[in-house]
């Protein structure tokens, strides 16, 4: 029997200056260790090839964006050590769409959950059905949002993020997402958003490349510490999925 965490990929497209990032997981777009550093770097990659223009975020399906992190590695880890390793795959692939000197835009088709939310956060600009409803469900399971908890505060404000990581069992609509400043705009199917993504990206390609670097780094002053930060956070969470009641949370979770 295949490890369901070794399933999955990640590719990535250059085609006419658009570098198009999809990744897949069967078990709703969540993602393993292994995909996270391989999103991390095509993102890194993409920044450093000067044939890309623009970079577009998506994944595979239709009904869900990204379910945040492997459940069945979360609920492995034993040591502070492989806690502070899982919890940092998202904090990598944020550091990196924020370092990336390149706009990207993301594509959310779907429902979006913890890190899924925190990947939406860190886009430069948002596109959503009305089916990307979302939620930060980790207290849920007795942790907490913290790695993605800057990325989604950025976005929504301290108000929206901490409305999210309170109420973590309930679903956010996509009308409350844009609303708040997490969408640019929702569509009520793809090919409705396919159609405006295609529109901003031909206009984008057509951009002075400078001047988006620039307008980029503007967006994202005061997140330079970001490196630490988060790896700050990512060993709060270690921590706390070692102590009991998380692992109970875990158990009880998986049972239902």
């Amino acid at each position: 029997m295949q490890d369901v965490t070794q399933q999955g990929h990640v590719e990535i497209t250059i085609n006419d200056g658009l570098a198009s990032i999809e990744f897949f997981h069967p078990m709703s777009n969540s993602l393993p260790g292994k995909l996270l550093a391989k999103l991390a770097q095509s993102i890194t990659d993409a920044s450093e090839n000067n044939d890309v223009k623009v970079i577009l975020l998506k994944s595979s399906g239709e009904r869900a964006f990204c379910a945040g992190a492997s459940f069945d590695e979360l609920a492995s880890i034993e040591d502070l050590e492989t806690g502070k390793v899982f919890f940092s795959g998202f904090a990598n692939v944020i550091n990196a769409m924020r370092k990336c000197p390149k706009f990207i835009i993301g594509r959310i088709q779907g429902k979006a959950v913890g890190g899924g939310v925190g990947l939406a956060s860190s886009v430069d600009y948002c596109f959503a059905t009305k089916h990307a409803a979302v939620k930060l469900s980790e207290l849920a399971v007795g942790i907490g949002p913290f790695v993605v908890g800057p990325a989604v505060e950025r976005k929504l404000g301290l108000s929206g993020m901490s409305e999210l990581a309170i109420n973590a069992t309930e679903w956010r609509s996509a009308d409350w997402a844009e609303s708040r400043g997490l969408y640019n705009h929702t569509f009520e199917t793809i090919e409705e958003m396919d159609s405006s993504i295609s529109q901003l990206v031909d206009r984008l390609k057509k951009s002075n490349p400078e001047a988006m670097t620039m307008l980029k780094k503007v967006f994202w002053q005061g997140t330079e510490n970001w490196d630490e930060l988060l790896a700050e956070r990512a060993a709060m969470s270690g921590k706390l999925v070692l102590s009991d009641f998380t692992k109970n949370a875990i158990s009880a979770f998986k049972k239902k």
